[in-house]
């Protein structure tokens, strides 16, 4: 089954039940949620996140290309944000705050149909409830997660974070929260099984957490390191 979506291309990842806060600026994008919030009261009024996996998301007058004159290319897997709370701005632009609501796979991108990005996606499936290997693997992904988190906040004495324990939400919560790349997150969001996605996040929350032991020390995200060094 398939289904035509308005999408929003972001340098990030979007993961079901976590929320995602946007400022809406361009004209676009405004034009996007003027749309939504024009639909019959009652319908969907959700829009796919998919993460930018190559080029630039810039003004229409500039051809949606980006520095190099590469057109934007979207990662296959996104997840809808189903509006919620709409804030108007005095500039015409808007604060919204959005949920994750369900995974899909982009079969086709539409660039012309709206001033924004359609897609056809297809729906991909989440398990329901948990089993007895899912349940196991979650207990070992909250324990990893909370020494991890004691690694990141050193000076904290108890990590006294409350983790769902449906396993499938555990593992949405994990991949969305933990410090890691786009890359590692699009591959979590990609996966269809829960015990696959958990057992993923337990070799990454290792790996990471071992890193963190060897330079104790939070990494720096790249953009500071990409950042020219500051005048004396």
């Amino acid at each position: 089954m398939t289904a035509r979506l308005p999408v929003f291309p972001l340098a990030t990842v979007l993961f079901p039940g976590l929320v995602l806060p946007l400022h809406i600026f361009e004209e676009r994008y405004r034009a996007l949620v003027r749309d939504l919030l024009g639909r019959p009261q009652g319908a969907p009024r959700e829009f796919g996140v998919v993460a930018i996996r190559r080029g630039w998301e810039v003004a229409p007058g500039a051809g949606r290309a980006g520095p190099g004159g590469d057109e934007v290319v979207l990662h296959e897997v996104g997840c809808t944000a189903e509006l919620r709370q709409v804030t108007e701005l005095d500039d015409g632009g808007f604060e919204i705050v959005t949920v994750g609501r369900r995974r899909f796979r982009v079969v086709d991108v539409d660039r012309t149909a709206a001033p924004y990005l359609t897609a056809e996606v297809a729906w991909l499936p989440e398990p329901a409830g948990a089993n007895e290997v899912t349940e196991l693997l979650a207990a070992r992904v909250i324990a990893v997660f909370r020494q991890y988190l004691g690694l990141v906040r050193p000076g904290e004495q108890e990590v006294s974070e409350q983790l769902p324990e449906d396993p499938t939400v555990l593992s949405h919560l994990v991949a969305a929260t933990a410090a890691l790349t786009v890359t590692d997150r699009q591959r979590l969001l990609a996966i269809d099984d829960t015990a696959a996605r958990l057992r993923a996040e337990l070799r990454l929350l290792n790996r990471e957490a071992a890193l963190l032991r060897q330079v104790r020390a939070v990494p720096v995200p790249l953009t500071e390191l990409a950042a020219p060094p500051a005048p004396n």
